[in-house]
């Protein structure tokens, strides 16, 4: 069933994006998280290496580097010289010595620590820190600069990138199969519920039928002997007659879209033939001719033969039929309703407009509920049970089609109608269209 299906997706799609914004939220907290503690980690690392630095600054400055060789220190037992260096400086930031393999240059800004600073470099992180005099209080002696190659840090950032991204993809694949069983288990009660709502509505209108018939039958042949009526009942026979028509119509219409929708859910194509619109469309502004007469509106038309779909031309005349009536319907005397086709590659589009009444922006979604008509129109209309529309939506949407609306209050309505055409019609697009002058008012006679 196309709205469950949609229904469906549509629960899908949400469940899907929430999930998404879940796991894009996670990774991206793991993401973040990771690359913090790995930077701390390695600062940390930096920190006591420059720090294990810090007491051969004085050595190396009063007895140059051969102090290092005769001093015990820490700093040459951290120092990994393949991945790191060290670097000491004088309190004029001269180099003094070089260790290990990593190293550069220090910036003119050691940062808003003088203490300590992190300097960022291309593919390397740095500590620096400011070695104080042990003899002039506020003066600095020197500084001690480690540097570490920050490439095993960013490979290790980029299988977690790489992991995160296919774990990631793992988790919304099976998401979504969990998301569509969820989507199924929840629609399936309210799948059946409408069924069987569905089936009650085609029951009841089916057993409707005959008491209807029969009271119908009852007050014709009432209706056909006035003698045996009393004057004073003949408004009120009358007045039962319509509202019998009118629960007939209403009846039908029921069951004709109960039937139509057991009919879309089994896919039936059993009547389905090549089906001309340009006959049907004929047929129908001649049928309706006189009614517009009678309400001097002026009808337009541009046909185009050789035009067919494959469907049910009993169903495709009642959707026109019902679009028709509803211009006519609703179109004030003096006004007028135009019917127009027009032929693309695979589709042909059928627009009415009219110069009615017009539905309000906010009303436009709601034209095709059934058994919706807005305010103005009752006031307008009498007779109608809201079904009409419901009927025609229906039905083009068996013949995979669509019916769009725009409108304007006081301007007039525009229903356009796509269908799919025939393989003949599509093979024959490169035909011009041959628009007939069916320009009719109710002075002028109707041309075939």
């Amino acid at each position: 069933m196309t709205v469950f299906k949609d229904l469906g997706w549509r629960l899908l799609a949400t469940y899907w994006l929430v999930m998404t914004a879940i796991l894009g939220t996670s990774a991206l907290a793991i993401y973040l998280r990771f690359v913090h503690v790995v930077n701390a980690q390695l600062d940390a690392r930096l920190t006591t290496l420059a720090e294990s630095g810090r007491p051969s600054l004085v050595a190396l400055k009063s007895e140059g580097q051969d102090a290092l060789l005769r001093q015990e220190m820490q700093w040459p037992r951290l120092l990994h010289r393949d991945q790191q260096g060290l670097t000491w400086y004088n309190d004029r930031k001269i180099s003094l010595l070089d260790q290990g393999t990593v190293f550069v240059d220090l910036p003119p800004d050691t940062g808003a620590n003088p203490g300590r600073s992190i300097i960022l470099s291309p593919n390397t992180r740095s500590v620096l820190l400011a070695v104080p005099s042990a003899t002039n209080a506020g003066q600095i002696e020197g500084y001690v600069l480690a540097t570490e190659s920050t490439h095993r840090v960013e490979r290790l950032i980029r299988q977690l990138r790489l992991g995160l991204g296919i774990g990631g993809l793992v988790a919304l694949s099976l998401s979504s199969l969990g998301g569509m069983l969820l989507a199924h288990r929840t629609l399936e009660p309210t799948q059946r519920s409408y069924k069987k709502l569905k089936q009650f509505t085609a029951d009841a209108s089916h057993e409707l039928r005959s008491p209807l018939t029969a009271i119908k039958f009852s007050l014709d042949v009432l209706m056909k002997h006035p003698e045996r009526i009393h004057p004073k009942n003949t408004r009120k026979i009358s007045a039962i007659s319509s509202a019998t028509d009118q629960m007939i119509t209403l009846v039908e219409d029921l069951l004709f879209l109960a039937r139509s929708e057991v009919a879309a859910d089994t896919q039936d194509t059993s009547k389905e033939t090549q089906t001309s619109i340009y006959k049907i469309l004929q047929g129908l502004l001649t049928l309706l001719e006189p009614q517009a007469q009678s309400k001097t509106i002026t009808f337009e038309s541009v046909l185009i033969p050789d035009v067919t779909i494959l469907g049910d031309e009993a169903k495709l005349t009642r959707l026109f039929s019902n679009l028709l009536d509803n211009a006519l319907q609703y179109t004030p005397a003096g006004g007028s309703v135009k019917v127009r086709m027009e032929k693309s590659v695979k589709s042909v589009f059928i627009t009415f407009e009219d110069t009615g009444i017009g539905i309000a922006p906010s009303q436009i979604r709601s034209v095709f509920r059934r058994l919706w008509r807005t305010d103005r129109a009752r006031n307008r209309r009498d007779g109608g049970v809201g079904l009409g529309l419901s009927i025609a939506q229906a039905i083009a949407q068996q013949h995979n089609g669509k019916i769009t609306v725009s409108s304007r209050i006081g301007v007039g309505s525009c229903f356009r109608v796509r269908l799919p055409l025939a393989k003949a019609s599509v093979e024959q697009f490169e035909m011009t269209a041959i628009p007939l002058d069916r320009r009719r008012t109710a002075d002028q006679p109707l041309r075939g």
